[in-house]
């Protein structure tokens, strides 16, 4: 009787394992946000976390973009972006303003947080049921845009003298309000399927550029403003699909 064949090992391109790499790295990026924080270094910790923003809005389109994606990569995206965007925004929040509001400054934290992974598993099922008819829209606010609308205050005290601006019931009132926004049937306008005319691609560069500069010279500022830019972007969106509705 002959032994069986032993297996042929297939050879696996590295590249294909890129997009999975980069949610590991905005994983150890939320986990290091959260260490931060605790420790005192509230501006590196919420750096950590716009670089986790940035890394989720890579590695999907990565995947895409080589063809590579998987049932893993999802379900590891996902969560990543409970942790980066449910978690880590958080607890952060409460080891810079809500440490001394006791009980109900938690309560925020956890409402948001629930938040974020109630609004994370709606989403993943409209996506296996393509039951989303918005189109253009997201329904409710997206967790990442979430955990950038959550940290505004900290953007607003690290402009300002590096203290918080606000009481600490108006921070935990405003975090569990954002989290709410993340649940809500509010139309949140999705960018995926924006085009502009050839002839006005050199002036979305140029601005792309200077956003890009300002972020490096005057972080802080540059994140109010563009969140700012985006609250005024949820009442424009909606406003737009109910003209569309009606």
């Amino acid at each position: 009787m002959t032994d069986p064949q032993p297996e042929k090992r297939r050879a696996l391109p590295i590249v294909t394992l890129l997009p999975n790499l980069l949610t590991i790295a905005a994983i150890c990026a939320g986990l290091t946000a959260i260490r931060f924080g605790y420790q005192g270094d509230f501006e590196r910790a919420v750096r950590l976390v716009l670089l986790a923003v940035v890394l989720d809005g890579i590695d999907g389109r990565l995947a895409r973009l080589l063809r590579v994606q998987s049932k893993v990569g999802a379900e590891l995206d996902s969560l990543a972006d409970f942790l980066n965007f449910g978690v880590a925004p958080g607890l952060i929040i409460h080891a810079w303003a809500l440490q001394d509001f006791r009980s109900a400054g938690w309560i925020a934290v956890l409402g948001y947080a629930v938040c974020c992974v109630l609004r994370l598993a709606r989403f993943n099922v409209s996506s296996r049921e393509a039951t989303d008819k918005t189109g253009d829209f997201f329904v409710g606010v997206p967790s990442p845009a979430g955990a950038i609308l959550a940290m505004l205050p900290m953007y607003v005290s690290f402009s300002f003298s590096n203290a918080p601006l606000a009481p600490p019931a108006l921070i935990a009132g405003y975090l569990l309000a954002i989290g709410l926004l993340m649940i809500s049937r509010l139309p949140t306008y999705s960018f995926k399927n924006v085009s502009i005319y050839r002839e006005n691609a050199r002036f979305l560069v140029l601005g792309a550029a200077l956003i890009l500069a300002a972020l490096f010279t005057y972080l802080w500022a540059t994140m109010v403003f563009l969140t700012g830019l985006y609250v005024a972007g949820l009442v424009w969106g909606c406003r737009t699909l109910r003209k569309r509705q009606n």
